[in-house]
């Protein structure tokens, strides 16, 4: 099954449980933590979110590299200037993915358009 969702005027957070829940297939009836469902998801307009400043700067995507000190921290307005919403919803969503081998399967079926 195919979900379009419109993420103009959306909070990032609401738009992005929406999505997970979709992606996982809570929303069905024969939901199994262990089975992977066959539902794709497109979000529009991903780039027309509803961010306040006060929220792009103190959000703080991080990243390891595995070395010492290969910690680096990017806050959304940065994330968002160099890669684009769509990265930064696509995150946003995979931290609210179970942390297990579905994770990238799940994620593979979500498109953003910006």
């Amino acid at each position: 099954m195919k979900y379009t969702l419109d993420a103009e005027n959306k909070k990032l957070g609401r738009i992005a449980t929406e999505i997970a829940v979709l992606l996982m297939g809570k929303n069905k009836i024969d939901f199994a933590r262990n089975a992977m469902p066959d539902d794709q998801v497109e979000v529009k307009n991903a780039s027309k979110l509803s961010i306040t400043d006060k929220k792009a700067e103190s959000t703080v995507y991080k990243t390891f590299s595995g070395y010492p000190g290969g910690l680096t921290e990017k806050p959304l307005s940065k994330l968002a200037a160099s890669k684009g919403f769509s990265e930064a919803l696509r995150r946003t969503v995979s931290g609210m993915l179970p942390k297990n081998k579905l994770r990238a399967r799940m994620l593979k079926n979500l498109n953003i358009t910006e």
